[in-house]
């Protein structure tokens, strides 16, 4: 539960510490006291979303911080999960915002983010605003509150799962069918380029030895004359010009006759006769590759003719032959997906089919569970509306079966009937306001018992309520706070009266500025603070005595 709330900077409130109790704790005060602001300080450290203008005039920041004690299960479970623990049984949580949009959070000392506030405070805390009863005119929220006294949403996260890969089936079934002329289109383009490229037959490398090839051939006349002239260098004409191998010959004549008079010019004499051979072979060489090149014309036209239609190909498909290869790959794998679209699509159809009908099967099965709990739901809010000054209240939970949806295949509205012998109509079309806010605390008391959160706060429900309803409306919170600790925002001198702690929320102004205090009531101050609600600015002797009569009944309003 919440045992204490300190707030800082935000709006009107400079400084305030409120230590809360068990049971229903009350807070009162003169519209634009400051009571919205201190369940904005709430909203805020639960890790929701805060304005700006939250941030006290001429401060740079706000901060708030609350402590809680003998938290949930669920709060317990989610602390571990987020790496987080108790600290002597108590839980304090702080979170400092600043007017440039900073957060700074704190779960027990250490640094959190803001989400992990969120997360956490949903189990702490759970806040009633007056706004909640007008969810009762929209019947797309009334499921919701089925759901949670059902504790459904384990049933429901199993179906939104299945459902969720159902759509996705149908999506791309859709997509599938509505791209046939896309596709007809893309495999009629496929069909050309694999058969261009396969008719082609691309050899890798292929263009590297094709150009020199056709380097040859364009220069064959020039080869011929320039292997032509080395072996007349080498070999001579036979007459005039030795040539280079009958020199050499002479040479090693010459050394061989040195080396048989001197012994050590015998390593020099086999170096000479080596590369006279050596020369012989490179003369053999290049006499060969001369007759071996010859003009052909058409060869070389066949080459142009070949490189033409490389670079053609490189230019669509990859600059080399190994890229044109692998883009070939490709989109052969592209046009057989595309070909065996008809085999693809009937598999997703039946896969379509097998899971609507899981989807169906969990639907039925949390319509079922939904029908029950109406049942229940009907019968415990009826009995609640009743104790809240409405005797001839009847609860009735309209449950048709619709396609399926992200909630299963039902749509829930409630309605009522407010007075004897007129049949159930939808919320909108009946109730008041008064009526309403009854409704929406008849509701939240029957959820209250499946409500993980250790703390109910209700801001204003009692809102165009007065009277004997008021003293049932209090009652009824009066029954929650003995289970829940609850935090109630009031106008009513009727349930402020039945709170085990009362506190009083003003304003004052000094210097120019204006400051709200909260401060704790004891008896006496309960009387005052009552009396001034029942009586506004004239307080008669009438007003105390019953102020007096009101608070006779509450212990714990005797004792302070």
């Amino acid at each position: 539960m919440l045992t204490e709330l300190y707030i800082e900077n935000i709006a009107v409130i400079e400084k305030t510490n409120i230590e809360f109790t068990k049971g229903l704790n009350v807070l009162t005060g003169e519209t634009g006291a400051g009571k919205s602001i201190v369940i904005d300080a709430i909203s805020a450290v639960l890790g929701r979303r805060t304005s700006r203008e939250l941030v006290r005039t001429g401060a740079d920041s706000s901060y708030v911080s609350a402590a809680f004690t003998d938290v949930g299960d669920a709060v317990l479970s989610t602390l571990e999960e987020l790496g987080y623990s108790l600290e002597d049984g108590k839980l304090l949580i702080e979170r400092e915002f600043t007017l440039s949009g900073k957060n700074n959070c704190r779960v027990n000392g250490r640094p959190a983010a803001l989400s992990a506030l969120k997360e956490i405070g949903r189990y702490l805390i759970n806040i009633h605003g007056q706004h909640e009863s007008y969810e009762l005119m929209s019947p797309d929220l009334h499921i919701g509150y089925i759901d949670s006294l059902g504790n459904l949403s384990s049933d429901l996260e199993v179906y939104r799962q299945e459902y969720a890969r159902y759509k996705d089936l149908c999506r791309i079934l859709n997509q599938k069918e509505s791209d046939d002329r896309d596709r007809a289109r893309r495999a009629d383009l496929l069909s050309f380029q694999i058969n261009e490229l396969e008719e082609a037959q691309l050899q890798i490398g292929e263009q590297d030895a094709l150009m020199e090839e056709r380097s040859i051939l364009a220069n064959a006349n020039k080869l011929r004359e320039y292997l032509s002239n080395a072996s007349y260098l080498l070999g001579g004409d036979g007459g005039e010009f030795p040539g280079v191998l009958s020199t050499l010959s002479d040479v090693t004549d010459e050394v061989d006759s040195a080396a048989a008079l001197v012994s050590g010019l015998s390593s020099v004499s086999e170096r000479v006769r080596s590369v006279y051979f050596e020369l012989q072979d490179l003369a053999s060489d290049i006499s060969r590759a001369g007759d071996d090149i010859e003009d052909d014309p058409y060869r070389l036209e066949q080459i142009e003719e070949r490189l033409d239609l490389i670079n053609r190909l490189s230019r669509k498909y990859g600059d080399t032959e190994e890229a044109m290869l692998l883009y070939l790959d490709s989109i052969k794998k592209e046009y057989d997906a595309i070909c065996r679209f008809e085999e693809d699509r009937d598999k997703l159809i039946i896969e379509q089919q097998k899971s609507f009908a899981r989807c169906n099967t969990l639907a039925c099965a949390i319509s079922e569970k939904r029908r029950l709990v109406s049942e229940d739901f009907c019968r415990q809010v009826t009995e609640q509306m009743r104790k809240l000054d409405m005797p001839s209240a009847r609860v009735e939970v309209s449950q048709i079966t619709c396609s399926l949806c992200d909630n299963g295949i039902d749509q829930i509205e409630f309605l009522v009937s407010t007075n004897a012998g007129e049949p159930p109509k939808p919320v909108a079309k009946v109730a008041s306001g008064g009526e309403l806010s009854r409704m929406m605390l008849a509701i939240k008391t029957v959820l209250s018992h499946s409500d993980p959160t250790d703390t109910l706060i209700f801001d204003e429900v009692d809102t165009g309520i007065s009277g004997s309803a008021a003293q049932r409306v209090g009652d009824a919170l009066k029954v929650v706070s003995e289970s829940t600790q609850s935090l109630c925002v009031t106008h009513l001198p009727q349930i402020a009266a039945l709170a085990d702690s009362h506190f009083l929320i003003s304003k004052q102004e000094k210097d120019g500025r204006t400051y709200t205090n909260v401060k704790p009531l004891n008896y006496k101050g309960r009387v005052d603070e009552l009396a001034r609600i029942i009586g506004g600015v004239q307080i008669g002797d009438a007003a105390y005595q019953y102020v007096r009569e009101l608070l006779s009944g509450n212990p714990a309003a005797v004792s302070d």
